[in-house]
């Protein structure tokens, strides 16, 4: 059985930094591809980042480009999101998602796992 747990979350300004982590346990991290989701109050589970497991090629969403940055140390079986320049819209509770997703990583229906979320909050 797999289990994930985020950490990390919390309030920040406008234009600080954050960084938000995620432990996986039970299964071989290495393999897995991870991606980080966020979901708002009304909105849809949107696709922000992702890094797969084998080569660790990233992906992100554009709205973020530039100013988050995905990172996993296989031998800690973690991942972590840094994010700098942080926007009022940045606002969610982020999820972090495991699976073997091949091409479809920005598709959250495509992953396997899921931690159950941590909360960012920035204000103006």
């Amino acid at each position: 059985q797999v289990h994930m747990v985020e950490s990390g979350g919390g309030l920040v300004q406008a234009g600080g930094s954050l960084r938000v982590s995620c432990a996986l346990s039970g299964r071989t991290f290495s393999t897995y591809t991870m991606g980080w989701f966020r979901q708002a109050p009304g909105k849809e589970r949107e696709f922000v980042a992702a890094i797969t497991g084998s080569l660790g090629w990233t992906y992100y969403a554009d709205v973020v480009m530039r100013r988050f940055t995905i990172s996993r140390d296989n031998a800690k079986n973690t991942v972590n999101l840094q994010k700098t320049s942080l926007k009022p819209m940045d606002t969610s509770i982020y999820y972090c998602a495991a699976g073997y997703v091949g091409g479809a990583c920005y598709r959250p229906e495509t992953y396997d796992y899921w931690g159950q979320g941590t909360q960012v909050t920035v204000s103006s």
